[in-house]
């Protein structure tokens, strides 16, 4: 498997940005699949607290 826009392998890619060879095939893999690098919404329910909001508590009662 190679990058369509510049012609190098994955191998390559991995070694050039110093990743390992899984994340750049699994970004690879969701662009072409989806179009897009984001990370896609997932099912589940939303925390009730922002991280914000849990540092303040947590210094709060430190």
């Amino acid at each position: 498997m190679s990058c369509h826009l510049c012609n190098k392998s994955i191998c390559e890619i991995s070694l050039l940005l110093n990743i390992p060879r899984s994340t750049v095939s699994g970004i690879i893999t969701k662009w072409k699949q989806l179009g897009t690098k984001a990370t896609q919404p997932q099912s589940g329910r939303p925390r009730k607290m922002t991280e914000r909001g849990q540092r303040m508590l947590k210094h709060t009662f430190q």
